[in-house]
């Protein structure tokens, strides 16, 4: 209606001053309005989806349905259809489109165990998306990054510590990984709609990478993932499954290695999994260039080379079930098609699916959404993503408390923001957020607190990267140690002499799990700031200050001793890996995390008929005047009859606010697909036996020394 209303104003403006030219005026007016726009029966929306894209499928050529097969679409101008690109990024905020906002990565918001805090977000991505289009839509804009189909988000599981990529998932558990996963993409599709039915296409997020896909980066082009079915059905898969069967999520990305020996995009179990067994019926995109894999040369890097050829290799995949490639394979995908490898009605199957989510994320009648209106003094979610894993009675801190701040993350600006990431409108450096509560002084002799801002850089762990130093390889890491500078540094503040009695808090930014057992003992706090986003540093200085109540984050990740507890990085079994099959003590646990106000679980009971899980948690003190905190009840399952189980599994999780010297109950109900268990006679994941004996493990973290254990029996309704 805006633009309509700018139009009607030009056109008046025009032909007071210019009558003589108002025939002409007039002409071209009409041309660029939704008159001439709707000359043709697939753009008349009352038809509704299914009529519209049955019309361009019946009139469309073969060859103008197979340009539609890669993410760069052309305009056809024969049917009016104009020109788009599937590309485009929103990990944590809409990237590469200019000026956005940037918000924490996936594995800081998996910190905050808080799916709805994710959804809320993620709508607020969706709505500044859809400005971002509108935008581009007015200038002509139909490149990559200019569209509202979105390759987001990264469901994979963080296997392994040392997988540089880690950063952009939701951690290491499949429940947590399903529950952001999920969050994510209601958000960004149906923006803070309780149910998705019934409501508008916002924007298209995409589940990726199916499957298996965590490294290593080096070699990801040839990798082959060897790996069970096992923990093909309880660990990497889960996520992908549950996503599907309780969304309408619009597509699914499959990733560049191969699974036991068949890469992911021509993989024909996969494909089985997907369209026949969850009977996903959405798009199946190819990761950007990742067929190239299959039958380029190892020229330049190592590749797959599974296919002999383009065509035999395009003619695998869109011969079963990928509908779109990102990627540069149109001339291949012709070769198929004349060679007869890719019947045309599979084509149109293709297509339809392509036209389907095109039609109903850009042409249906959806608002561009208000302008998000962010409170800075909040620093919200970033100040939540945040988590405290040791406080020795250091922290909260009063304002104007004067602090001495070094480190080589104290004054970076770029760290925060993470990889995929947008161009923010500000950023908060640790430095500058410091500075808005606190005094800082140039030398530690006249400082009350030392605060020592140290870690990693996604300019050191992320996607491929041209790396080749001690420690960290193309992306990856070979040692989940502190970089032996820092470790050097702590050691120096936790043994200075020449004040002895000034406590050091160190931040730690990091995108995974960090070794610290050579440097625990040389600091007073810790704080896991990961890659915080444009307010990280508000948010460090916030969660620090005397002033309540806080919100903090627990722990996605298992923080390991040292890298020798961990197995091989190539070795994609999972035995000996995360809290759910390592048999040694971590440094610090999943699930973990300290707060101001502290508390422990009282009672819990169990009703098996509801499979509700209600705790009792009682406040135990309160540390610098904070009035409550926000406690996060989990709930773990142990199956005791399967020895290959994983020693205990999140189900499900619980929040409430406690208040020192008060009772508080979360409630949580447990959903029957998280207690379902591996039969190795049918290779899948089902509903336990009637009468089959389980253990529900509730605590704080997942170390044992923090859970309750409820034995019961289970009963199928």
């Amino acid at each position: 209606m805006k633009y309509f209303s700018t139009k009607v104003y030009f056109l008046y403006f025009c032909t007071m001053k210019t009558r003589l030219f108002f025939p002409l005026i007039m002409f071209a007016w009409i041309c660029s309005t939704n008159v001439y726009a709707q000359r043709y029966p697939w753009q008349d929306t009352t038809l509704g989806i299914g009529g519209r894209v049955e019309w361009l499928v019946n009139h469309l050529t073969p060859d103008e349905k197979l340009s539609l097969m890669v993410h760069r679409n052309p305009a056809i101008e024969r049917v009016g259809l104009p020109a788009y690109s599937w590309w485009n990024e929103a990990l944590h905020g809409v990237a590469r489109a200019g000026k956005a906002t940037v918000y924490p990565m996936p594995i800081a918001l998996a910190a905050t165990f808080d799916p709805q805090l994710v959804q809320a977000m993620f709508s607020d991505v969706a709505a500044e998306a859809r400005r971002k289009y509108h935008a581009a839509q007015d200038t002509g804009g139909t490149g990559d990054y200019t569209g509202l189909t979105f390759f987001t988000p990264n469901i994979n599981i963080f296997r392994d510590p040392r997988w540089g990529r880690g950063m952009e998932t939701y951690g290491e558990d499949p429940y947590l990984t399903a529950m952001m996963g999920l969050a994510c993409v209601n958000g960004l599709q149906h923006g803070h709609a309780e149910d998705w039915q019934g409501t508008p296409l916002l924007t298209a997020a995409c589940l990726k990478h199916m499957a298996v896909h965590s490294g290593p980066e080096g070699v990801r082009h040839e990798f082959n993932s060897v790996v069970s079915h096992r923990d093909l059905r309880t660990t990497y898969l889960p996520a992908f499954e549950y996503i599907i069967k309780n969304s309408d999520v619009q597509q699914v990305m499959c990733g560049y290695n191969r699974i036991n020996g068949i890469p992911c995009c021509t993989n024909r179990e996969l494909f089985d999994i997907l369209r026949n067994e969850w009977h996903y019926d959405g798009l199946l995109v190819t990761d950007c260039w990742a067929l190239n894999d299959t039958y380029e040369p190892d020229t330049v890097i190592p590749r797959h080379r599974t296919h002999a050829t383009a065509t035999a290799a395009y003619g695998d995949a869109f011969g079963r079930e990928v509908d779109l490639e990102c990627g540069s394979g149109l001339p291949a995908l012709r070769e198929a098609w004349s060679a007869g490898i890719l019947p045309e009605e599979k084509i149109d199957e293709h297509v339809r699916r392509i036209l389907r989510t095109r039609l109903r994320v850009t042409d249906e009648p959806v608002p561009a959404g208000e302008e998000v209106v962010r409170d800075p003094s909040l620093f919200a979610p970033a100040t939540h993503t945040i988590v405290l894993l040791k406080n020795d009675h250091v922290l909260p801190i009063e304002r104007h408390t004067r602090i001495y701040l070094c480190g080589p993350n104290a004054e970076d600006t770029i760290m925060p923001l993470g990889n995929y990431n947008g161009t923010p409108r500000h950023t908060y450096s640790i430095r500058r957020g410091l500075e808005l509560f606190y005094d800082l002084v140039s030398t530690p002799d006249s400082a009350d607190l030392i605060v020592y801002a140290g870690g990693l850089s996604p300019q050191l762990e992320g996607e491929e990267l041209p790396i080749d130093t001690p420690g960290f390889y193309r992306g990856d890491r070979t040692l989940i140690e502190l970089p032996a500078g820092q470790v050097a540094d702590l050691h120096a503040l936790g043994t200075q002499t020449s004040h002895p009695q000034t406590p050091v808090v160190f931040v730690l930014c990091t995108g995974s799990a960090i070794a610290l057992e050579n440097v625990v003992d040389d600091v007073d706090a810790i704080l896991v700031a990961w890659y915080g986003g444009e307010d990280m540093g508000g948010a460090v200085a916030l969660q620090m200050l005397c002033q309540g109540p806080h919100i903090f984050g627990r722990l996605p990740v298992t923080f390991y001793r040292n890298t020798q507890q961990l197995p091989d990085f190539e070795d994609y079994d999972m035995q000996g890996r995360t809290y759910r099959y390592m048999d040694a003590t971590p440094l610090y646990p999943f699930g973990y995390g300290l707060t101001y106000v502290g508390h422990h679980i009282e009672t819990v009971h169990f009703d098996a008929d509801s499979l509700t899980v209600t705790a009792t948690l009682r406040g135990d003190y309160c540390l610098g005047g904070q009035s409550a905190t926000r406690a996060v009840v989990q709930v773990y399952l142990v199956s005791p009859t399967d020895p290959a189980a994983p020693h205990k599994q999140l189900v499900g999780i619980g929040h409430c606010w406690v208040n020192a010297g008060q009772t508080a109950t979360a409630t949580i109900h447990l959903d029957p697909f998280w207690l379902r268990q591996y039969n190795p006679k049918t290779a899948r994941m089902e509903e336990p036996a009637d009468g089959t004996p389980l253990t529900l493990r509730i605590g704080l973290s997942s170390a044992d020394k923090d859970l309750i254990d409820i034995p019961f029996t289970y009963r199928r309704k």
